[in-house]
Parts: structure tokens; C-alpha cells; sequence
């Protein structure tokens, strides 16, 4: 099997770190893997050095998986790839470019194809909403997306884990956060834009119509910093062309790729961020008819952002690369 020379650019972060550990449990075909930091910081990681970010580092590389900040992925995306990279970037700089597929490999794995050597990695609470609707979708057609996001603590970065850490601790003052978040909701997820939304909603706005390759579902979302560590929840609720029943949406979920079904209330069991932490699926429960509107579902979705919200998606994205000998 042919091997391949993969950058991990913005190592230190916490999404970064993920990566690490997923190129290594998924075995990617890996000759040489080279951890890049962007903040110049020096030292070893899992016993490889942290190399500076500079033109030189990318010479020979087929693939960064990138996740620095926008800023520093706008100016260096193009550097890698004029070097002969392909970039797979979890920042939100790329991701509604018109020349830039966004991917998510359950939903559009072919997008990839199309690609100029940048391929966005969509906002995490899109990606598990996406995921979970698509099989919903091709059946039956949605026209409407009302879904309130529940995120957890990790998708603020690593200062946001330490600080609710040290609330546990007593120390209450928020520094990377507005407010403080432990015994606490934000409804707060980036800065406010002119139509009051923010820029996270904003984001699962315009990403979900690019991944879904649908400009006419309608999306309305309310984004919520949660004290909860790690793992994304969201209450979604659809419209439908065609009438989708709580049985049907089941059987269609539980053969979707990516998607484990947990609902049986009677028995309580439904999705909990404390149960997706550390999995690869996105969970689903708590399926229902919505009773107001003639052709309405609604749905309960939870999967780990870390993972399958960012660097799980990249290293699959790399993967549909090596199944289309893209790379």
C-alpha cells in the first residue's frame, strides 16, 4: 500500500492532538507524519519534535490536516499547497468558498473530487446534523431546519476546558469565555452579525445547504455554550415534502452511514454527550412526529466534536482521497 507524508498544522490544539490519535487508531497509511506548531512553540509531542511553521516544512507533504485558526489557514493553505499539498482545513476560512468543496464523507464523499488543493472541513454542529438528516433528505426531501445547539465546552479550545476546570475548582472568573459557564448556559456561540444571528449559526445556515447540495432548505438555528466537556447535542426539528413516520425515519437511520440509533424511551435510553465521548458514530434518539404540522419530525442528535465534529471528519476526507487515488 503506498504511503504518505502528513503535516498535522496547529498540533498543540486540541483538535490537533485528536488528529494524532485518529491517524493512529484508523491507520493511515502514514511514511512520515510531521507535527507543525504555528505559535513557533519548540519541544517533542508523542516523542516527534514540534517543527516551526515556514514555507520549508511543507516540502514533500501530500497532506495537512489543518486546524491553526483562520487567520494563519488563509495566509499558509496556499503555501502548502503550492508545495505540493493537498489542505484538509478544520478553520472556517475556506468553507463557502465557491472553489472550495466542504465534505462531509457520509453526505458528499464525491466533492472531493472537484478540488483545487484546499477541501473545507465544515463547522462541527453541522457536520452531526448533516450526517443524521441526509438519509431523512433523499427520501424524503427536507424543507425546513429548526435546530437548537447544545455545544460543549472543547469546541471553545483548550483555555475554555482549563477554565471550566478551574471553576470546578472554585475559581469563577471567566477569562476565555464571556461569562462563566459552570452551573451556567451562553447563548452566545462567536459574535452577532446584523440579522442578530452569530456567526456559529450563521455558519450551520449556509454550510448545510453547500454540504446538502440543496439551496432551498430553509435553516434557523440557536447556538448554546454548555458546562459539558466534550460532545455536541442538538434538538432538530424538520419539515418534510414527503411524510417521513417515526418508523420509517428509524428503519433509514439505523442503515445510515455513521448514524447509531439510540431510542427506546420506555427504557430510557437516548443519546448523552457522556456516552458519544471518545465514538466515532453520530448518536440519534428521541424520534417523533411532530403533531403541529402534517409532515414534521423531530429529533434528538449527539456525537463528539472533537472527533467527528473535526478531526475524525479530516483523516476520513483523506481517506476518500486514497480510495479515489487523488493523492
Amino acid at each position: 500500500m503506498k504511503q504518505y507524508v502528513v503535516a498535522i498544522l496547529g498540533a498543540r490544539s486540541a483538535v490537533g492532538q485528536c488528529m494524532y490519535d485518529i491517524v493512529k487508531q484508523r491507520k493511515f497509511p502514514v511514511k512520515e507524519l510531521r507535527l507543525i506548531s504555528p505559535s513557533g512553540a519548540k519541544g517533542m509531542m508523542h516523542g516527534l519534535p514540534l517543527l516551526p511553521l515556514t514555507a520549508d516544512v511543507f516540502k514533500g507533504v501530500d497532506i495537512v490536516l489543518s486546524s491553526p485558526g483562520a487567520e494563519i489557514s488563509k495566509i499558509w493553505s496556499p503555501v502548502a499547497v503550492k508545495a505540493g499539498a493537498v489542505v484538509i482545513d478544520n478553520t472556517s476560512q475556506f468553507r463557502m468558498d465557491k472553489n472550495v468543496p466542504l465534505v462531509v464523507p457520509e453526505v458528499n464523499p464525491k466533492d472531493v473530487k472537484w478540488h483545487k488543493g484546499i477541501i473545507a472541513n465544515p463547522n462541527c454542529s453541522t457536520i452531526q446534523m448533516v450526517v443524521a438528516l441526509k438519509p431523512l433528505h433523499d427520501y424524503g426531501k427536507i424543507k425546513r431546519i429548526v435546530v437548537s445547539t447544545y455545544q460543549a465546552i472543547s469546541g471553545a479550545g483548550s483555555e475554555a476546558i482549563d477554565e471550566m476546570k478551574n471553576q470546578l475548582k472554585g475559581d469563577l472568573k471567566p477569562k476565555k469565555l464571556a461569562y462563566q459557564i459552570l452551573h451556567n448556559l451562553i447563548p452566545q456561540i462567536d459574535v452577532f452579525v446584523d440579522n442578530h444571528y452569530t456567526k456559529e449559526e450563521m455558519k450551520m445556515v449556509h454550510e448545510t445547504k453547500k454540504i446538502m447540495g440543496d439551496k432551498k432548505i430553509n435553516v434557523t438555528a440557536t447556538c448554546i455554550r454548555v458546562p459539558v466537556f466534550n460532545g455536541h447535542s442538538e434538538s432538530v426539528n424538520i419539515e418534510t415534502k414527503k411524510k417521513i413516520t417515526r418508523e420509517k425515519a428509524l428503519k433509514l437511520l439505523a442503515k445510515a452511514p455513521g448514524v447509531k440509533v439510540v431510542d427506546d424511551p420506555a427504557n430510557k435510553k437516548y443519546p448523552m454527550p457522556i456516552d458519544a465521548d471518545g465514538k466515532d458514530d453520530t448518536f440519534v434518539g428521541r424520534v417523533r412526529e411532530d403533531e403541529t404540522i402534517k409532515k414534521g419530525l423531530n429529533l434528538w442528535i449527539v456525537s463528539d466534536n472533537l472527533r467527528k465534529g473535526a478531526a475524525l471528519n479530516a483523516v476520513q476526507i483523506a481517506e476518500k482521497l486514497v480510495e479515489y487515488k487523488m493523492i
